[in-house]
């Protein structure tokens, strides 16, 4: 029988918190180190949480030969520095949404995991849940009959948490609760999108406060997509079909799926199964996959991960979001006309928003987790 599994946690945050309690009822499983810059926050999160070993950098966790994943909870900026590093150590990596801060930084990482044969996965949990199946199984049953509309919807009131309105953090609400909407979208109508168009209204320090996207696929179906930092939501997705709806409640930790006829009748509905916190399953689908020698979990593929940070990137040119270590390292360019920017070339009120267009095709082949309490 195989010994427990060591994990390593970077970061000592909120959703680090939540990993590490989840971890500690997890069977087969130990939480074995955390890491942070600061050596005494390591220190008080290993008393809390009960891990064996706190390191005061992070390369000293990923340099530790008996952690055998380390789970990745530091801010989006980072995501590629830490996770680079730790593959180059030889550590399997579960990194937290968004990904990386852009398609490039993902493409970069996916790259070195096949070369070095190391495992490496995103943290979107709701990718790894089993009511993702029931939500497709129900819909693919034709009890709604063909599905042609969908809305999904997420907001917190979130926008006094410093790292979210800070561009050199890669803040803003798409890569933090925008994506959530975004990969509903994708997991049940796919991805044979023809256009994008959206909206958004910015911070005072430039960063996206609220979006509205809207996905028009190549065989007529349409998703409606909203996120915000800035207002509550109900957080609901809707799957619309001609003979009736589907309604999931909380489309970043799914609850239940209620079905509705073409009488507006109840005619079903689905719980969540009992579960810790929803995040052990994107833990047991990664031990699976690095104890089969696999580079990726089937759940969220890196095809699938470099996707959603195609169609990110493509929103945030539109939007004009370029965040400061992008432009020092020319990864993406600004777009030549400011959103909000007049004939002049006196850039406007940023918060009085701006929208977009752009083409499917462009974008290549392809409490909860909420972002209150994220990395």
């Amino acid at each position: 029988m195989l010994g427990k599994f060591n994990i390593g946690i970077m970061g000592t945050g909120n959703i680090a918190s939540v990993m590490a309690d989840t971890v500690n009822k997890m069977k087969n499983v130990r939480l074995y180190a955390v890491a942070s810059r600061e050596k005494v926050k390591a220190d008080v999160f290993a008393g809390k949480h009960g891990c064996k070993k706190a390191y005061g950098s992070y390369e000293e966790l990923a340099a530790d030969k008996k952690v055998e994943l380390i789970y990745i909870a530091t801010p989006h900026s980072e995501h590629f520095a830490n996770a680079k590093m730790c593959m180059e150590y030889g550590k399997p990596v579960l990194c937290e949404k968004a990904f990386t801060a852009n398609a490039s930084q993902a493409e970069e990482l996916v790259k070195i995991s096949e070369e070095k044969g190391v495992f490496l996965a995103e943290a979107i949990w709701t990718r790894y849940m089993p009511m993702l199946t029931t939500i497709r199984e129900v819909v693919g049953s034709g009890v709604i009959g063909e599905p042609r509309t969908l809305t999904a919807n997420l907001g917190y009131v979130i926008d006094h948490v410093p790292r979210l309105k800070d561009p050199a953090l890669a803040g803003g609400a798409l890569l933090d609760v925008g994506i959530y909407p975004l990969n509903f979208a994708l997991m049940i109508f796919g991805y044979n999108i023809a256009r994008i168009s959206s909206h958004c209204t910015y911070t005072e320090s430039g960063v996206d406060e609220q979006n509205s996207i809207t996905l028009q696929y190549m065989d007529g179906k349409v998703a409606h997509l909203n996120s915000s930092m800035v207002s509550l939501s109900d957080r609901k997705g809707i799957i619309y079909g001609t003979k009736g709806f589907i309604i999931v409640e909380n489309i970043n930790n799914f609850a239940s799926i209620s079905v509705y006829d073409s009488s507006y009748k109840k005619v079903g509905i689905y719980k969540c199964p009992k579960q810790i916190s929803g995040y052990e399953y994107e833990v047991e689908a990664s031990i699976k996959a690095i104890r089969s020698r696999q580079q990726e979990c089937a759940q969220m593929p890196h095809s699938e991960t470099i996707r959603v940070m195609k169609i990110m990137d493509a929103l945030r040119k539109e939007w004009g979001i370029v965040y400061p270590f992008e432009k020092r390292e020319g990864i993406m360019e600004e777009s030549t006309e400011k959103p909000g920017e007049t004939d002049k070339g006196t850039v406007m009120e940023k918060n009085a928003g701006a929208g977009s267009e752009t083409d499917g095709n462009g974008l290549g082949n392809a409490e909860d987790k909420q972002s209150g309490q994220t990395q």
